[in-house]
């Protein structure tokens, strides 16, 4: 959507975003933004660092620390790199379309915008599902757990899970059902015109997880009164289930009313407005900076570990087998 025609439409620039002013019948970005300008740029900005930082502290505990080499902590690790390039590179794509509000036409920018967008966010959800299933043997089948997940079986999903990630993404994009029609106008005017994306990388694994987290909570209620069972599986497997249960459904309070929009939006009498969409997004986006704070505010270990390297201890020695536990 070029400038003028949205001008046009609204009569008033100050109407349409507060970061723009006239100039010679056009408009460029404002010598003097306006506070709300100003502060959309400065929160967003630190969402964005926030969110890079966070899941950095996740992605160097991991890797770091050789006591927290698990199948589960690599799988924790694939998904704090998916959260982390969310931050890295559709953050600052986001904040363009936000902060500028449309007001230039960038075809490629779009595309590249959705691509990210896309297989990222496919990405999170298909590893938290292999959380899921790391979750259900350990819980529900604890003495088959360590020949069914282990480190390869753990490397195997991670790969899997990307690359399903970027072959729906670019079937998508190819295919032109991305967020918008990125020729014609950017990408918060009309949202995911399919169906089938939604259903493909977000409502499918959705219930999946589910499922799979609805047997593992009544195969823990049996397991309570069984004293072989509770023997069986370990209070700290129980933390660990219930930590990325909460990882999870944080995933899905950010994430549904998004592609509940998305969906359902042909049935809506009036169409959401750009910053009822625009939120969503954000909405969405914002899951990938609450992760870590979980694991810092359940996992003692975890809040050790990036003590550690928020201090910069692991610089002034050799503490790769520090023990947590």
């Amino acid at each position: 959507m070029e400038a003028d025609l949205l001008v046009n439409a609204t009569g008033n620039i100050n109407a349409v975003h507060p970061c723009y002013e006239a100039d010679n019948a056009s408009y460029i970005f404002a010598r003097s933004p306006s506070i709300t300008c100003v502060v959309a740029y400065c929160v967003l900005g630190l969402l964005s660092v926030a969110t890079i930082c966070g899941n950095l502290l996740v992605i160097i505990s991991v890797v770091y620390f050789k006591q927290l080499h698990t199948p589960t902590n690599y799988l924790i690790l694939s998904l704090s790199a998916a959260d982390l390039l969310v931050g890295v590179l559709v953050f600052p794509f986001s904040m363009a379309f936000t902060v500028t509000s449309c007001l230039y036409r960038e075809d490629v920018i779009c595309q590249i915008r959705d691509s990210f967008d896309i297989s990222l966010c496919t990405s999170s959800i298909l590893n938290l599902c292999c959380i899921s299933i790391d979750r259900y043997y350990a819980v529900c089948q604890p003495l088959r757990y360590r020949s069914k997940i282990n480190v390869q079986v753990a490397l195997t999903m991670i790969l899997v899970c990307w690359g399903v990630s970027v072959m729906i993404a670019l079937g998508i994009i190819i295919a032109g059902f991305s967020q918008g029609t990125c020729g014609e106008m950017c990408s918060v005017d009309v949202v995911l015109a399919n169906i089938m994306g939604p259903i493909f990388s977000f409502y499918l694994p959705a219930v999946i997880m589910i499922c799979i987290y609805l047997k593992i909570f009544l195969v823990a209620q049996k397991q309570v009164n069984s004293i072989q069972s509770a023997k069986s599986v370990s209070k700290l497997e129980r933390k660990a289930t219930k930590t990325l249960a909460v990882v999870m459904g944080v995933f899905l309070l950010c994430l549904s009313p998004y592609f509940f929009c998305v969906v359902f939006q042909p049935l809506f009498h009036h169409l959401p407005s750009i910053p009822v969409i625009e939120a969503l997004n954000w909405l969405t986006l914002s899951n990938s900076m609450l992760n870590p704070f979980i694991y810092a505010f359940f996992y003692n270990w975890f809040r050790s570990a990036f003590k550690m390297i928020i201090t910069g201890k692991i610089f002034q020695g050799d503490f790769a087998d520090t023990n947590f536990i």
